[in-house]
């Protein structure tokens, strides 16, 4: 009690709402600061804090003012960067700037995993001022294309062949020009990543760091095949039905991963694929799990807010898959976006409902709402969440979930 919080995040996000609702429950006082206008005086009534994203800098200046602050949870990979310069001024537990703008930076990443003895696939950096073709003919194939800092597999590209690689190159050249990329002034966004592609299966792993010690909150499976062009991601499910010889690997790889990073004290949120060769680690993010996803761990939100108002949360037991918790298992499939449109209506939306296991079924996508997919998309349609006795039934209650949807897209018609 008595606790109080600034909680950074997007200001109309999902989850920043999730997070204003479980510190309402715990009796936490929650200073809010988002990236909204700062000429208009507070234009939803909440009394957040104005933040210009794109000056880290000058957002953590506005923050470190903050009175009685006793932690900093953040919502979003440049929020995390933000929090981590405020911390560092305010004296407050958290990661340092050093290792979130490392966690961000793909090819930061990709180093400091290599440094540390960890299994990185071959990779280097390309200014976006580079001639594609002399890339293209100096690249080893299969490769993977990815921008620096965008997270959610948003703008990676497969490349089998030099004429694949210069259309990818394009591709991600002309999003990062978006003027919603373009105005943070990101360095890293003058260039791509190059990385020859890893075989295998993909896992996600959320925990939370004290001090340096990782606890694994849940493994997350990863049941359909992530091979490319593009990595869409679509269902999650807890917990693994990996073996556990292969859980305890993903486990170890993430300790040393971030420990590679400097990654310290907070939530974090890791990415990896298993072959036999071992564990591969995409990347580790300084945040939770984005979006509504977060549903999918019952009390998750309270967990991270404790843990930053310092309590001992080592004791707290996350209701997902804990012995003798019925039903042990849960999943999300993130609705994936099937073309190009304008979005108009979804059918069967009861009937996916209805659908044994199903917890809820929401539709993020408004009525008039453009839709982008992947690789240059960075939302869904909605999500599905499902509750059941065993992993295998969890999956299968979403896929027939999904199979009820029907949705209508309309051919967005061009600005001339």
């Amino acid at each position: 009690m008595n606790k109080r919080l600034l909680l950074i995040g997007a200001t109309t996000g999902y989850q920043t709402r999730a997070f204003a609702a479980a510190a309402e429950r715990l009796g936490y006082e929650l200073a809010l600061a988002t990236d909204r206008c700062h000429v208009l005086d507070d234009p939803w009534g909440d009394g957040a804090i104005a933040l210009r994203f794109e000056d880290p800098p000058g957002a953590a200046e506005i923050l470190s003012s903050e009175r009685r602050v006793n932690g900093i949870v953040a919502l979003g990979d440049r929020p995390a960067y933000i929090a981590a310069l405020a911390a560092e001024r305010m004296g407050i537990p958290y990661n340092s700037p050093d290792s979130v703008a490392a966690s961000r930076n793909k090819f930061l990443a990709r180093e400091r995993f290599r440094a540390a003895g960890l299994l990185v696939p071959q990779f280097h950096r390309i200014p976006l001022s580079e001639d594609p073709h002399r890339a293209a003919g100096q690249a080893l194939y299969p490769c993977v294309l990815k921008p620096l800092g965008l997270s959610a597999s948003r703008g990676v590209i497969r490349a089998n062949n030099p004429t694949e690689f210069i259309a990818a190159f394009s591709r991600i050249e002309d999003l990062l020009a978006d003027p919603d990329i373009a105005r943070l002034h990101e360095d890293q966004d003058r260039f791509l990543q190059v990385e020859s592609f890893i075989e295998g299966r993909e896992f996600a792993l959320e925990g939370i760091l004290t001090h340096g010690a990782l606890r694994v909150l849940a493994l997350f499976d990863k049941p359909d095949p992530l091979n490319g062009p593009f990595f869409e991601e679509t269902i999650y499910i807890t917990p693994s039905r990996e073996d556990q010889v292969i859980q305890d690997a993903i486990a170890r790889s993430t300790r040393a991963a971030t420990k590679a990073l400097g990654l310290t004290h907070g939530p974090i949120h890791a990415e990896m694929r298993v072959n036999p060769h071992g564990v591969w680690m995409l990347e580790v993010a300084a945040r939770p799990i984005g979006g509504l996803c977060a549903r999918v761990l019952p009390g998750l939100e309270e967990l991270i807010l404790r843990h930053a108002a310092g309590v001992d949360t080592n004791s707290i037991a996350m209701p997902t898959g804990a012995a003798g918790v019925a039903p042990a298992a849960s999943g999300v499939m993130m609705i994936p976006i099937p073309r190009e449109g304008i979005y108009v209506h979804v059918e069967g939306l009861e009937q996916a409902r209805a659908v044994q296991g199903i917890e809820d079924v929401i539709v993020t996508a408004k009525l008039g709402q453009k839709l982008i997919p992947l690789p240059e998309g960075a939302s869904y349609l909605g999500f599905i969440f499902a509750r059941a006795e065993t992993p295998d039934a969890a999956e299968q209650a979403l896929r027939n979930s999904h199979g009820h949807l029907r949705f209508e897209i309309a051919t967005a018609l061009p600005v001339i």
